[in-house]
Order: structure tokens, then C-alpha cells, then sequence
């Protein structure tokens, strides 16, 4: 992977049209951004109950958008990450249909996970209360086979998201046929979605095993053999990404967000540089993507003390629902359907109060904190929340997942404040300074990132109480500084 800006994007979403109306945004409008792009699925069909995450067919792109031989084309542009949907299908799905019309009889039965599977002899409460739950619904969904007998089928996700069995043979090759189709249509960096689910055994929390860091593990050499690296996508304490990246080439740093914004908004850096001084150095940053701002990344887990304590979490929560205008919270929780509860749905521009500085120092901090940046199709062009988008679908996790077209693109780009992350995007995208070592220093109201290599150098302090940000940076003996509020007046 390319050490530049990332692009995460809907490829309908974003275009308003299909692979290649992407494909000529990235070389006109957004030409020499992004040295690559995380598209989010466009495998059958897009518009699922999961916007793509349940695909009927994962080996087939959405006949909307293109075909594989435009992914491969865009790929001759840009660096191109796709999703290894690793923890189930759609119920939709012709090889779940099989099992509904001929029970035991059809050749996938097991390929999709059941309850009786991992607890032949019925599980008890205390079973069932122990298995960690991403989602506010039952973890399995009875489901009426054409003979009129029920099955417990195993759904982590919702009752249209059927689990695989990926330690069976066939939930193996279906993994298989996926990575090599991937290899052979110029894939080149594969997010491993939902991982942490894929193994269950009785007795546990069916999270984050030491069966699931295995699977992970064989799962990324074989990706590896292909010509692909792998990226882990788990939302879980920041101790469990400690330990996922040392299994896989990235992990996400779902930490950085929701510390970035406690730094801002509760004028207090300490939370924020005690985790960059352990955070992985292999990792993707992010302050925003299709899924909702994590909490429980940052927060403490039972007994585990977290980066931010129980009140400063709550505090962040209710200061975002706040900055929102109360928009996040008609999206978040119990209040919409199908939503994570460890994540406040909101757009990153909005949970920062549409304060354009306060947006770039966020920015500032991502791009200067180790790892490679990605930025979301919706926080490059520093969206507001689309609530009529929301109360459309009531999906709560749509207000950060907006449809736009050319017009609205052109409008969003002549904005200051997008005006001045692009030109935080090329400076990071330029200095030789960010392939050197990372520095750290700082105090509870200010903060210092800087990198250096043998020739050059680049530093970003911010300080909270005069509420300023600077870069300074020397490229080959050559010094000059960048106010980032005079950004939002060039």
C-alpha cells in the first residue's frame, strides 16, 4: 500500500453513476489525490438490506456500476481495496435458497453456520448472554425450510445476514473463489469485514478468539500468496487492535476518531498522546467512514480501564448529539433500525459543530499521526448529516451516507474548508518527510507531531488555549509555514 490519501467511497454514491463516472472523477475533478481507494461494495446488488454488505452474489458486481473489467481499469489508476465479506451472505442468496427449499438434502447446508452447529444440545441463557452482540437483535433467526421445519440459523448482523460456516470446507472455498476472483481483477489490498465474528465456539463471547486470531492469520497469508495485503476491520477495545496488528499487514486505528474529537472539543490532548505513543504503526486512520463514529474503541470494556474513561465517553456522546443540533441522536441507538451500538451516527464535519477550523486541525492530526489516511467520500467534501436521507430509509447509519452528483460535487469542492483539506491531502501526499520517523510530544493543551527522515522535516503543533495550529516544514533546506486558518482565507 501506497503511504499516501486514501479515498473510501460508494462508487454510486459519490458519482451519481457507475465505475467509470468514478473512474473519470478521480482523473479530472480529484486528479492525483488519492494513490488509492477502498470501494465500498459493489458486488450484488448494492442495495441490499446492508447497503452491499449482504451481497445475493459476492462474485458478481452490480450490473449498475460495471463489470469486473472496469474494476481491473480502474485499478491501472489507482491502488483499489474491496471487502472480503468474511461473515456471512445474503439470505437472498442461491445457495441459502437451496437450503430453504431442500433442508439437509441441498449440497450448502453446510455452508451456513446453525445454532446446532455450536450447540448440538441447545443453548442456555447463560450461553446466549455471553456471545458478544454487535446489534440490539438476536444473534440467531428462525428460519422456515419448504418441509415446515424450523432452523436457528446463525444471523451476527440482521435476519437477512446468514452466517458461513468458514470452518467448513465449503465455507473455505467460497472464502477461496472470492480471493482469487479479487487476485485476478487487479484487487490489490483486501478489508477482511467483520472477521472478529467468523468463529463461534460455546462458552464464549464468539468474539475475538484465539481460533478467530488464527483464522485471521491463514486467511492474510493466503491473501498474501495471491499478491494482496489485508487490512482487519474490528470495532472492539483498543487492546484487541494492539493485538490484530501484529496478524495482518493494516489494522484500522477506529481509536483516533472519537479521540481526535474529545481532544477538541474537551480542550484536552492526554487521552489522545497516551495512545499514540502505543497505537499500532500499521495501521489505516480514519476520522470517518460508512459506519458510525465508535465509541467502544476508545471506551473501557468490563473491566478494562479504556483511553477515555465512562463519563468522558458519555460526555463525547452527548456533546456530539449537541454540536448535531440533535440530528445524531434521531440516528443512533434504538432510534433507528439496523445500527451498531458502540457508534453515534453522524458526519465527522457536523460532530465538530461545522466549525471549519476545528475540521482541519482534525484532519491535520489524522494525516500526522502514523499510519496511511483514508478519507471518506462524505468528510472530503465536509458533508452535513442527510437527514432527509434518514428519515427516508430510517437506516440510522444513512445520514453519513449521502447520494450526490456532479453539481452538488463542483459546490462542495469551491468550500474553504475543502479547499484547505486538499491542500492538506497534497502536502501529505508530497513530503518526503512522512516516509521517515514519527515524533511525539505534548501536553494537556498542546500537541506536537512531527516526522523526519535525513534531509527533510514536518511539524504540526496545535494549541488548545490560543486555539492555533501550525505546520512548519523544511524540504531540502528550504523552511516554510502553513497557518491552517489561513488556509480557510487563501
Amino acid at each position: 500500500m501506497h503511504n499516501k490519501v486514501q479515498l473510501i467511497t460508494y462508487v454510486d454514491r459519490l458519482t451519481g453513476s457507475d465505475l467509470n463516472g468514478l473512474t473519470q472523477l478521480l482523473s479530472h475533478e480529484l486528479d492525483e489525490l488519492f494513490a488509492g481507494v477502498h470501494l465500498l461494495p459493489f458486488f450484488y446488488p448494492i442495495d441490499g438490506s446492508d447497503a452491499g454488505f449482504d451481497p445475493i452474489n459476492h462474485a458478481e458486481v452490480d450490473s449498475r456500476l460495471g463489470s469486473w473489467q472496469d474494476v481491473k481499469q480502474l485499478s491501472d489508476h489507482c491502488q483499489i481495496m474491496a471487502d472480503l465479506i468474511v461473515n456471512h451472505a445474503s439470505a437472498q442468496s442461491p445457495q441459502f435458497l437451496d437450503v430453504i427449499d431442500n433442508g439437509k438434502q441441498s449440497q450448502y447446508w453446510p455452508l451456513f453456520l446453525k445454532q446446532q452447529d455450536v450447540f448440538p444440545d441447545g443453548i442456555t441463557d447463560h450461553q446466549a448472554e455471553a456471545i458478544y452482540r454487535p446489534r440490539p437483535s438476536r444473534c440467531f433467526s428462525a428460519k422456515m425450510l419448504k418441509s415446515s421445519q424450523k432452523i436457528n440459523f446463525w444471523t451476527t448482523f440482521t435476519d437477512n445476514q446468514i452466517d458461513i460456516n468458514v470452518e467448513h470446507p465449503q465455507g473455505q472455498a467460497y472464502l477461496e473463489q472470492i480471493l482469487s476472483l479479487f487476485a485476478d481483477n487487479g484487487i490489490k489490498i483486501i478489508r477482511l469485514d467483520a472477521a472478529g465474528y467468523a468463529i463461534k465456539r460455546p462458552d464464549t463471547s464468539c468474539f475475538m478468539l484465539d481460533e478467530t486470531f488464527e483464522f485471521i492469520d491463514k486467511l492474510s497469508q493466503r491473501a498474501n500468496q495471491l499478491g494482496m495485503e489485508t487490512v482487519a476491520e474490528i470495532h472492539s477495545h483498543y487492546q484487541t487492535q494492539i493485538e490484530v496488528a501484529k496478524r495482518v499487514h493494516r489494522v484500522y486505528d477506529f481509536a483516533l476518531p472519537p479521540l481526535v474529537l474529545h481532544a477538541l472539543l474537551a480542550n484536552d490532548f492526554d487521552a489522545l498522546i497516551a495512545w499514540l505513543k502505543i497505537a499500532p504503526r500499521n495501521c489505516l486512520t480514519v476520522l470517518d467512514t460508512h459506519d458510525g463514529i465508535g465509541i467502544i474503541d476508545a471506551g473501557p470494556q468490563g473491566d478494562k480501564p479504556g483511553l477515555l474513561n465512562e463519563e468522558q465517553i458519555n460526555q463525547l456522546v452527548e456533546s456530539i448529539h449537541h454540536n448535531s443540533g440533535g440530528q445524531s441522536r434521531l440516528a443512533t441507538g434504538s432510534a433507528a433500525n439496523n445500527l451498531d451500538l458502540y457508534q453515534v451516527n453522524c458526519s465527522y464535519y457536523d460532530a465538530l459543530a461545522s466549525n471549519d477550523f476545528h475540521y482541519l486541525v482534525a484532519r491535520a492530526i489524522q494525516f500526522f499521526s502514523p499510519g496511511v489516511p483514508q478519507v471518506y467520500y462524505a468528510g472530503l467534501l465536509a458533508m452535513h448529516n442527510d437527514i432527509d436521507l434518514l428519515a427516508q430509509t430510517q437506516e440510522g447509519r444513512d445520514i453519513n451516507r449521502p447520494y450526490l452528483d456532479q453539481d452538488k460535487i463542483h459546490q462542495q469542492l469551491a468550500l474553504p474548508v475543502v479547499k484547505g483539506l486538499i491542500e492538506l491531502i497534497k502536502l501529505r501526499n508530497t513530503h518526503p518527510a512522512f516516509n521517515g520517523q514519527f515524533h511525539l510530544a505534548g501536553t494537556q493543551q498542546q500537541l506536537e507531531l512531527s516526522w523526519r527522515d535525513n534531509h527533510n522535516q514536518i511539524e504540526l503543533t496545535v494549541d488548545l488555549a490560543n486555539q492555533s495550529a501550525v505546520i512548519r516544514h523544511a524540504l531540502d533546506g528550504k523552511r516554510q509555514e502553513i497557518d491552517l486558518k489561513h488556509l480557510l482565507n487563501d
